[in-house]
């Protein structure tokens, strides 16, 4: 039973207090305020696009900052969303958050890796399957994403860009790269990433950075804010390095709750010691595109070279 109202639960926190629906909203949403206030990721006048997908993470991260927003005034809202071209996925996802958006009022901008590129996901994972090339799909996929999501979000003249990151996805990040000798690249996580200073990167914010997948979850269920067929789609492609790290958490958080929270928190203890270790490199232009990048040539550049050569 809820201790506050002494009705049903669905929700049990790490401390073993469990909430009712009610009082669950009220606790999920004070945290997530709370983590907003607490790193600064909003100011007063700022023009926040949310990086939407149609799953449950970044449609309760639109919600409840549409909610914010006309509450408080606080900030202009838009979304924007990338279709990948993964057929039979992100075609039924997006149907979900176009919806979604014309319900809350909130302006959606959509943009494609066919029209961008050249090529869908589909079909650039046929080329590089047919030249037996040894890329893994989410490493493609994720960077032309956050490629093509920054150049819009800046030539949209948005200053924020805010994802649905949760903190079972930081703390498998974070292992990863611990366990691959990449703590370069963690020196690059937070809850706040980025420098207002550097106009060529919109600085990207993660207002769901300290609640757990499962709290996104129950948060989008109470509120009904993803059909039930929505809620079961999985990406065809999805099989990385980083899924067995996210398998292993789950596991160890079952047998030691609180153990995903504890990675979070000890990464942010050293989060200040990282960013002083690898100070962020001068940024060039590539000489192909123009975008952004630390070397002569973007990644996304050097990508599609390979898959047209």
């Amino acid at each position: 039973m809820c201790k506050q109202c002494k009705t049903n639960p669905v929700y049990k926190q790490e401390s073993g207090k469990t909430l009712c629906k009610t009082h669950f909203i009220r606790y999920y949403e004070r945290k997530v305020l709370k983590t907003i206030r607490k790193y600064n990721l909003i100011d007063k006048g700022d023009k926040v696009a949310v990086s939407a997908s149609g799953g449950k993470d970044s449609i309760s991260l639109l919600y409840l900052l549409n909610k914010l927003c006309k509450e408080r005034r606080l900030c202009k809202l838009e979304a924007i969303a990338i279709n990948e071209g993964i057929h039979g996925y992100r075609d039924k996802l997006l149907n979900t958050l176009k919806k979604f958006c014309k319900k809350e009022k909130i302006k959606l901008h959509v943009f494609t890796f066919k029209k961008e590129f050249g090529f869908s996901l589909d079909e650039i994972l046929k080329k590089v399957w047919k030249k037996k090339l040894e890329l893994n799909p989410c490493f493609i996929c994720g960077i032309l994403r956050k490629y093509l999501t920054n150049k819009k979000a800046r030539q949209l003249k948005f200053n924020k860009l805010a994802t649905g990151h949760n903190l079972d996805d930081e703390a498998a990040t974070f292992l990863v790269n611990l366990i691959k000798g990449n703590l370069e690249l963690s020196a690059k996580l937070g809850p706040k990433t980025g420098f207002s200073s550097q106009k060529a990167f919109v600085q990207r914010i993660k207002p769901l950075y300290m609640c757990t997948e499962k709290e996104n979850i129950i948060y989008a269920e109470i509120k009904k804010l993803l059909p039930a067929p929505v809620k079961k789609i999985v990406c065809p492609y999805k099989k990385s390095y980083r899924q067995e790290i996210e398998i292993f958490l789950d596991k160890f958080e079952k047998s030691h709750p609180g153990a995903k929270h504890a990675v979070v928190s000890n990464f942010l203890d050293l989060l200040p010691i990282l960013k002083k270790r690898y100070a962020s490199k001068e940024l060039k232009k590539c000489k192909k595109c123009g975008e952004p990048t630390s070397n002569e040539i973007c990644k996304t550049c050097e990508l599609l070279e390979m898959l047209r050569g």
